[in-house]
C-alpha cells in the first residue's frame, strides 16, 4: 500500500486558497467558503484520504466514473508511455494516430454490430453538444433540414454547457443560462413520485406516449431526435418501468425520429452490461459516452454513431464542419484503451452482472426493505437509490425531502462514506472492482447514515 505522505500545507491553507480562486459546481460558494471544502489528497481502490488523514469509502466512484477504482498502475503506465512517445497530436490535417485507432477497434468490438463510427470529445457535455449538430446535419444531408427539434425529459441531465443544459430538463439550470430554440421536453418516468394509482407498467406506457403526443404536436417532419438516459443519473438514479423503453423505441421508429441514448453514466459496465441500453433491451441510434470510458483518470468522451447515420455523413455529407483540438487525444485514448482492456480481460463487467451486482441489490433490499425512512429501493448492477418517504403506504414524500437527503449525505461523510443525495433519494455507485466485503461496508455505513437521519426525524 502506498504510504500517505505528509501534506505540504495545512487544510486551512488549502481552503483559503481554494476560496480565493475557485467557484465550485452546484454549491453556494459563499456558504462553502465559510465551511471550507474537504481537501482530498490520495485515492486507492475504493478509498480516498483527505488532508487530515481521514479515510472515506467512495460510494459514488468519484462522479460515477472511477469504474476501476483509484491507483491503477496499468492506467498510469499507459498514460506515461504515450506521453513519452506522442504526447499530443490532433485529428485535423488529414492525420490520425495509433492510440485512437486502437481504442476505436476495441470499442467497436464490444458494441453491438449496428454501430460503426465515433466522434471523440473531452467530456459527456461536449458529446451531447456534438450530438445536436450531428443529428441536425444528418437530416440536412437527407434533404430534411426542418427536422431539427430535439426532445429531452424534465429532470434529465446531459451536461452543463449551454446546449447540454438545454437538452437536460433541470429548470434551475435553465434559469442560469437560458434555453435554446428547437428543444422540447416531456415528463420523466418517475413512478414513485408521479404514478398515482397507476401500476408501474401503466405509468411507464403513459409516460412513453407523451413522446408520441409531443411529436404529433410539433409535427414528425420537424423532430430530429429524442435523447434520454437509460436510467436517470443526476436526476435521482430513477429506473423507468419495464414498459417504458419498448414503447419509446416503437414511437421513434414509427415517426422516423432518432433515438439517442446518453450512456455517460450507464456505460462501461455499471449495470452489469457493457452499456445500460443493453440492460433495458432497446437499440439507440447514437450513444453519448464519457466517465467510465477512462475510469475518470483523464478527460475523454465521445459520440457513437450507428451505421445508419455514419454512412450518410461519410458517403453523402462532404465536409463535416466540426472539430476539437483535443478530440481523440493520444494520452486519453491510450488510457481509455487500457481501461477497457482491464474491464474486459479481468472479467469485471461479468462479475458485476453475475456476482457483486446481485449481491449489492440483495443486501440493500434485506437491510432497507422494512426501514421506516425508505419507501423504495431501485437499481441493478452497482448502481442503486434509496427513496425516502414520509408515508410508505401512500408513497407520500417529505415536503423538505431534499434537505433530509442532504443531511443524510452529510452524516455519511461523518461516517467515512461518500454517497450522493438528489431530491429525496440517496444514490450509490461504487467502483466496479468492489469486493463483497467492501459492499458490506458500503451498506453498513449507509445504514448508519440513514438510521441517524431517521432518529433525527423521530422515526427510530
Amino acid at each position: 500500500m502506498t504510504v500517505l505522505q505528509t501534506p505540504t500545507r495545512t487544510t486551512r491553507d488549502y481552503q483559503a486558497l481554494d476560496a480565493a480562486h475557485h467557484i465550485h459546481a452546484f454549491v453556494d460558494q459563499k456558504a462553502l467558503n465559510a465551511e471550507g471544502p474537504r481537501v482530498m489528497v490520495r485515492g486507492e481502490g475504493l478509498y480516498l484520504w483527505d488532508n487530515d488523514g481521514k479515510r472515506y469509502l467512495d460510494g459514488m466512484s468519484g462522479l460515477w466514473c472511477t469504474n476501476l477504482g483509484y491507483g491503477r498502475k496499468d492506467l498510469v503506465a499507459a498514460a506515461s508511455k504515450q506521453m513519452e512517445q506522442l504526447p499530443y497530436y490532433n485529428m485535423f490535417f488529414h492525420t490520425t494516430h495509433p492510440a485512437v485507432v486502437e481504442l476505436s477497434e476495441m470499442l467497436f468490438s464490444l458494441l453491438p454490430g449496428h454501430y460503426s463510427h465515433a466522434i471523440y470529445t473531452n467530456s459527456g457535455s461536449e458529446a451531447n453538444e456534438v450530438l445536436i449538430r450531428t443529428v441536425r446535419r444528418y437530416w440536412q444531408i437527407l434533404g430534411k433540414p426542418q427536422k431539427k427539434v430535439m426532445i429531452g425529459r424534465w429532470n434529465g441531465y446531459h451536461g452543463s454547457t449551454l446546449a447540454a443544459t438545454a437538452l437536460g430538463g433541470m429548470k434551475f439550470m435553465h434559469e442560469m443560462g437560458g434555453m435554446l430554440p428547437d428543444i422540447e421536453h416531456i415528463d420523466e418516468p418517475y413512478w414513485y413520485a408521479n404514478g398515482g394509482e397507476l401500476t408501474p407498467a401503466e405509468f411507464g406506457r403513459r409516460c412513453a406516449l407523451q413522446l408520441e403526443e409531443k411529436i404529433r404536436e410539433l409535427g414528425a417532419d420537424n423532430v430530429a431526435g429524442f435523447i434520454a438516459e437509460p436510467f436517470q443519473g443526476a436526476g435521482g438514479m430513477i429506473f423507468p418501468p419495464e414498459s417504458y423503453w419498448p414503447e419509446i423505441q416503437r414511437i421513434c421508429r414509427q415517426y422516423d425520429v432518432l433515438l439517442c441514448a446518453d450512456e455517460v453514466i450507464g456505460g462501461f459496465g455499471r449495470t452489469g452490461e457493457w452499456f445500460a441500453h443493453q440492460h433495458f433491451d432497446f437499440q439507440p441510434d447514437t450513444l453519448s459516452i464519457a466517465k467510465g470510458l477512462t475510469s475518470g483518470y483523464i478527460p475523454m468522451g465521445g459520440l457513437v454513431l450507428s451505421k445508419r447515420i455514419a454512412e450518410v455523413l461519410v458517403e453523402q455529407g462532404g465536409v463535416f464542419a466540426h472539430g476539437l483540438t483535443y478530440s481523440g487525444h493520444p494520452v486519453a485514448a491510450a488510457v481509455a484503451l487500457a481501461n477497457i482492456k482491464a474491464l474486459r480481460d479481468e472479467g469485471i463487467v461479468s462479475q458485476v452482472k453475475d456476482d457483486t451486482g446481485p449481491y449489492l441489490q440483495r443486501c440493500l433490499r434485506e437491510v432497507f426493505g422494512a426501514h421506516p425512512l425508505v419507501g423504495e429501493i431501485q437499481g441493478t448492477g452497482l448502481v442503486a437509490a434509496l427513496q425516502f418517504a414520509e408515508d410508505k403506504s401512500s408513497r407520500k414524500r417529505f415536503a423538505n425531502e431534499s434537505d433530509i437527503a442532504w443531511r443524510c449525505r452529510t452524516i455519511g461523510f461523518e461516517e467515512g462514506l461518500i454517497i450522493r443525495s438528489t431530491q429525496g433519494r440517496m444514490i450509490m455507485a461504487p467502483a466496479l472492482v468492489a469486493s463483497r466485503a467492501e459492499l458490506d461496508e458500503l451498506v453498513e455505513k449507509t445504514k448508519r447514515a440513514v438510521d441517524r437521519t431517521a432518529m433525527e426525524l423521530g422515526l427510530l
